[in-house]
């Protein structure tokens, strides 16, 4: 049912001076639901009839007719729409009984392909709080899409190239111990690495020199140099994973950026053999003056190392050829804006039509106190530290709250770590986030628990009334299950809007508006009462666990059942 469409083809059948579809594209939401359900401003065909808008509002208000629509009323230029409540309320409802978590997948994708490049943290280092955001907002993108019918490929573009792993191994090669490392892997290698800089700074014994010099084996395939760095690798990946797995995060591919190493010289022949590069100062760029506000892109330096954008480039070229992407996301923080206007700029002026299929996917940063959070010589905070703290506040709560609750840990788990991805997710991606682990776990407000506990209340109404899925809605007659309803009728249209502006906020807030909605109804309506309208205000209930768990699924959360 599109209520829109409706309303569109009563008013096409009155004035026929628009095509239907910009009829439909002119209806909008009042700000207040005394307003009507839908409005629509008569501006357009006024102009196009000759006639004074609220002189055709009057008219159109008084010829429309449907079987849906109760009643119209003309306001200055604007005709106010009120649906029938029961009718329209049945349908809505009867239609997510229906198609289940099927509800509001979209075929915008048409099964393309849309390559996602997310996480990304350094090997050999801790997984700090400054990955939470590229990891947990290009998850939720990607469940997204894949609702949208794209097919996702998630790629964990791991830091795992680099000078530092010269000065790594050079630092392990000196003080390091094997078991120390198979035991405590990440914490030894941040130890080592934190110590080589210290000794650096007194360069009593060329200790820079000599990280260069292990890099450079490192780059011309030394076998004890690979040796150590796949080590720190695998050891690295495997702490990586419990974090994943507690996030409930996956990948499809962890190619890095020594992946690239043997691709880059092609990219680089190809830039040359298109006569695009330049030297300045020694160093290979590409001048961008058909970008004025880009400072050119730098290639090779003078001494012929590569750079961040040689090997974005390289993994582009690959990933166009490997995946035949629709488009590529890279959600990588805002600092990081001209990069990728650069490595975009490259593209098109290589001639390559998919430079638009690019997008760069930016955030803000995340705040402790008004600051940003800082990576200081060897003092890092650790996102696992922060989730297992969550989840230890979450389970204090529920042992106050309600102690013999089943499952305590796991739902300990659930909020715990809903409550920081929700945390993220509700504010839009741009904006700059204040932590704060006591305010994310609260029950009350737009929080994570909020929304989880709202579930968690529903499910119980319908296990005390024993629901069938079968039951049937007849449709109910309070405005407050009408407002309820409204907005899970919106569900689509909140995907779509998700989805356009690469934005899981936009569940996230509609979110809280179904909930908010639904503890309103519930406050009013004695759901369980036993009279004629109690299977539909099952049905309802129903259908809003629907909704709220498959917001909950594309945000990355899980949805307790009980709390």
């Amino acid at each position: 049912m599109n209520l829109k469409q409706i309303i569109a083809n009563s008013i096409h059948e009155v004035v026929t001076e628009l095509p239907v579809d910009i009829i439909q594209n002119l209806i909008e939401k009042p700000k207040y639901s005394h307003h009507g359900d839908f409005s629509f401003p008569t501006f357009e065909i006024a102009k196009r009839k000759k006639i004074a808008p609220p002189l055709l509002a009057s008219q159109l208000s008084e010829r429309i007719s449907s079987p849906w629509i109760e009643r119209c009323e003309a306001v200055g230029p604007y005709v106010n729409f009120f649906f029938h409540k029961q009718k329209v309320q049945q349908q809505i409802v009867q239609t997510v009984l229906e198609q289940q978590t099927n509800y509001g997948d979209l075929t915008i994708g048409n099964g393309e392909n849309i390559v996602l490049d997310l996480s990304s943290p350094n090997i050999a280092k801790p997984f700090s709080m400054g990955h939470l955001r590229s990891t947990v907002i290009g998850n939720s993108l990607a469940n997204i899409l894949e609702k949208c019918n794209f097919n996702t490929v998630r790629i964990n573009y791991l830091g795992d190239w680099g000078t530092q792993f010269g000065k790594l191994i050079a630092a392990y090669l000196k003080w390091g111990e094997q078991e120390k490392v198979e035991k405590n892997p990440i914490p030894e290698l941040l130890k080592l690495y934190v110590r080589f800089h210290q000794e650096a700074e007194k360069d009593t014994d060329g200790l820079v020199e000599e990280g260069r010099a292990w890099f450079k084996k490192l780059e011309d395939g030394d076998e004890e140099a690979l040796s150590l760095w796949r080590w720190f690798r695998e050891e690295s990946l495997l702490e990586f994973q419990r974090i994943y797995d507690l996030l409930g995060v996956s990948f499809d591919s962890y190619n890095g950026e020594a992946f690239y190493n043997d691709k880059m010289e092609a990219v680089v022949n190809l830039l040359q053999h298109k006569q695009l590069l330049s030297f300045s100062d020694g160093a290979q760029i590409v001048e961008l003056e058909e970008e004025p506000s880009l400072p050119p892109c730098l290639i090779k330096k003078s001494d012929g190392a590569t750079l961040y954008a040689t090997r974005d480039l390289a993994a582009a070229f690959y990933r166009k050829e490997k995946y035949q992407f629709a488009k590529t996301l890279y959600i990588v923080g805002q600092e990081q804006t001209v990069h990728f206007q650069q490595v975009k700029a490259v593209v098109k002026k290589m001639g390559e039509s998919w430079y638009n299929d690019m997008h760069h996917i930016p955030f803000g940063l995340l705040l402790k106190d008004g600051k940003k959070l800082s990576t200081r010589k060897g003092e890092i905070i650790l996102l696992e530290n922060v989730i297992q703290e969550a989840i230890q506040l979450a389970q204090n709560n529920i042992a106050a709250k309600n102690p013999s609750l089943p499952n305590k840990e796991k739902v300990a788990k659930q909020v715990g770590v809903g409550s920081i991805i929700f945390q993220d997710l509700k504010n839009f991606r741009l904006n700059s986030i204040e932590f704060s682990l006591e305010d994310m776990l609260k029950f009350e407000g737009e929080t994570g628990p909020y929304v989880q506990y709202t579930f968690a209340r529903a499910c119980s109404i319908l296990r005390k009334a024993s629901f069938s899925e079968e039951l049937v809605s007849h449709g109910l007659q309070d405005t407050f299950s009408w407002e309820l309803s409204k907005l899970l009728y919106e569900f689509p249209e909140v995907i779509e809007r998700a989805y356009i502006g690469f934005d899981p906020s936009v569940v996230a807030k509609y979110i809280i508006d179904v909930c908010q909605s639904f503890n309103s109804w519930y406050g009013h309506e004695k759901i369980l009462n036993e009279d004629h309208s109690k299977k539909s205000r099952l049905a309802l209930v129903y259908a809003t666990t629907v909704v709220i768990e498959e917001s909950l699924r594309l945000l990355g959360m899980e949805a307790p059942t009980e709390m």
